[in-house]
């Protein structure tokens, strides 16, 4: 929930070091947020970075890198991105497209994030969601900024709009935090794949004592949701791999074996699962 407890001026600069790390940070869309008749000049930046190792692809024969070639496929000769077009086949022919026929697709969308619309959060299936940015204002646009952003706060809702970034339209919504407006892309819904073909159990097949002691289960492992308590701890045991070989050392491989039993007896290993030292958080 949002912190109202932090006083309206000292809310108003709070975006402040947001902007400064901004200014180290690249950009990678640069308009403006339409509310109603107001125009909000923002520049977006990547709200993620990866935790993952960056591991080179080299070949194993003697370790030389691997390089990714954009390459003719008549002649066989490297094409230098200067000379990289975008086209699309018609007939037996391609139409090549300058970024003027992108913008002319819908000029205001590629430059303009139009909001549509107010919804509560919840009303928004998770599986929509994609990739988060902020949105971060020009100096011009700070008080305006600034008022979204308090009306978001204030009414618990996300904004949705819609714009076109790398030449395709995106669906989008705007969050606030007490800092930072947060635009999430989000999956239209002819995007979400139809669950139809998929061979899922019925409800029928469900025990009523099993259901009930699988919700005892549940209730002894909830708890409030911390983020903070969840690491990438796979990327550090990979690290001690990586140095043990480093130093000449062999690393143990452990052995797993994932067994497919038929759940004939979900009752006992329910009460097993409870018997667990896990308890019920407060």
């Amino acid at each position: 929930m949002p912190d109202f407890s932090i006083p309206r001026n000292q809310r108003e600069l709070i975006i402040l070091p947001v902007i400064l790390k901004c200014i180290f940070m690249r950009s990678i869309w640069t308009g403006a947020i339409g509310f109603g008749l107001v125009n909000i000049p923002i520049k977006l930046f990547s709200a993620t970075k990866e935790s993952s190792l960056d591991l080179d692809m080299l070949d194993k024969r003697d370790h030389s890198h691997i390089h990714f070639m954009r390459v003719n496929e008549k002649t066989g000769k490297e094409v230098p991105w200067e000379n990289i077009v975008k086209g699309y086949k018609v007939d037996d022919r391609y139409v090549i497209l300058t970024d003027k026929d992108f913008e002319a697709a819908n000029a205001v969308k590629t430059k303009l994030i139009e909001i549509a619309e107010f919804v509560k959060t919840d009303q928004i299936d998770s599986m929509f969601y994609e990739t988060p940015y902020y949105m971060v204002p020009e100096k011009s646009g700070m008080r305006a900024y600034a008022l979204l952003r308090e009306a978001l706060l204030k009414t618990n809702k996300a904004a949705v709009a819609t714009f076109v970034m790398r030449n395709k339209e995106t669906l989008a919504i705007l969050r606030p935090t007490a800092e930072v407006i947060i635009l999430n892309r989000i999956r239209f819904a002819q995007e979400i794949r139809s669950t139809e073909e998929l061979d899922l159990p019925k409800k029928a097949e469900i025990k009523p004592a099993e259901l009930k002691m699988a919700i005892s289960l549940i209730d002894q492992l909830s708890k409030k949701f911390d983020i903070s308590s969840y690491k990438d701890t796979y990327t550090e045991e990979l690290i001690k791999v990586i140095k043990a070989k480093s130093k000449g050392g062999k690393p143990t491989v452990p052995h797993m074996r994932v067994v497919h039993n038929r759940a004939t007896d979900l009752m006992s290993q329910l009460k097993a699962s409870l018997k667990g030292k896990t308890k019920k958080a407060s």
